[in-house]
């Protein structure tokens, strides 16, 4: 493939010289990371659909396809990615999907991006085109490397090819609304959480009119049905924008930011209600919870999530930081980081201080 022979000699090049390339997709999640340095190593060209087997549940495509046209290929036969890949914008790529491991409203049940990655091909620092795990669940020995990729925001290799598991589109879907405060609502997720209910993703947020948890159900008809007369409250018809709003951070809580951050903890999914500066958006059952500070009070929100046995990330600013976005890994998580890191990319050339400041 031309447009592959010509990434590869860029690589080679820049590795050569010394020089960082910033590998871009679309650009849609340019707005996360610590900084960006180098010429930027467009991927889009890679584009298409490799290998569609629909009755195997396997889809091989192409690092720079847009994640739309992907989707749009799996509705078609009545599948989907499970986990809800936010796209935050209309040029968002599988590969940039991958590389981020963002997942949607979905994840507390599905599972994240990298339950679905079954392999991959990546360019590594050295120009090397090399092939990680298959088309098959079970076909890891060894380190999984094609899941390692997942989330490390190209700082590894460059993806040029992914292979994912895709499942069916659930035949029956409910929304239901309740009005609870922030502790009802964490109670009554984790007393759920103990039952058989096809429970799919929650929303609570304070909104105009007071404070309410929005729950979706997935699965059966008949199980859903049962669910939807179990558990009570008010069923929505049509909720599936709502959905689509949460994921891409479109609803007007997430827009309401004026000069405040936009912070993401990721804590137990049984932790309560936390001390925060003012009532979060909680997702994930409990696990992901949005919180809006004014600049630096970023120590305050680790120091929670932390006490909670969690992290925090500093997902959105409008303006710079004096201390990393993402939280700074223990010493001997980062001497494993950097290894891989050598590794895998020996001369630096590859997304330098995106995803920890110093590598």
């Amino acid at each position: 493939m031309a447009i592959l022979d010509d990434l590869i000699a860029r690589i080679r090049t820049a590795a050569e010289s010394g020089s960082a390339l910033r590998i871009r997709g679309g650009g849609s999640k340019d707005f996360l990371g610590e900084r960006f340095e180098g010429e930027v190593l467009d991927t889009t060209g890679l584009r298409g659909i490799v290998s569609y087997e629909p009755s195997e549940l396997v889809v091989t495509v192409l690092a720079g396809t847009p994640l739309a046209e992907l989707e749009a290929l799996l509705a078609g036969k009545g599948q989907c990615l499970p986990f809800e890949p936010p796209h935050f914008g209309s040029a968002a790529t599988v590969g940039g999907m991958v590389a981020a491991g963002l997942s949607g409203p979905a994840r507390a049940s599905a599972g994240p991006v990298r339950d679905y990655v079954l392999g991959l091909q990546l360019v590594n620092g050295r120009g090397e085109l090399l092939t990680f795990g298959g088309q098959v669940m079970k076909n890891v020995a060894g380190y999984d490397v094609s899941r390692l990729m997942v989330g490390a925001f190209g700082t590894l290799g460059l993806i040029t090819e992914i292979s994912l598991k895709v499942l069916p589109v659930a035949p029956a879907e409910a929304t239901l609304r309740f009005e609870l405060d922030q502790a009802q609502a964490l109670r009554q997720l984790n007393a759920w959480g103990g039952q058989p209910l096809p429970l799919n993703a929650s929303c609570w947020k304070r909104e105009d009119g007071g404070e309410a948890l929005y729950v979706r159900l997935r699965g059966a008809q008949a199980a859903v049905e049962a669910a939807c007369r179990t558990m009570g409250g008010e069923r929505l018809d049509g909720a599936g924008p709502h959905w689509v709003a949460c994921r891409e951070q479109q609803q007007a809580w997430f827009a309401d930011r004026g000069e405040r951050e936009l912070w993401r903890l990721s804590v137990p999914q049984t932790a309560p209600v936390l001390d925060l500066p003012e009532p979060p958006l909680v997702e994930w059952h409990g696990a992901q919870r949005w919180v809006r500070v004014a600049p630096g009070g970023g120590d305050a929100l680790r120091a929670v999530a932390r006490e909670a046995g969690g992290h925090a990330t500093l997902f959105r600013t409008a303006g710079p930081v004096s201390f990393p976005r993402f939280t700074p890994l223990a010493p001997a998580l980062a001497t494993i980081q950097r290894e891989l890191k050598r590794q895998f990319d020996p001369a630096g050339t590859f997304n330098p201080g995106r995803l920890f400041p110093d590598f």
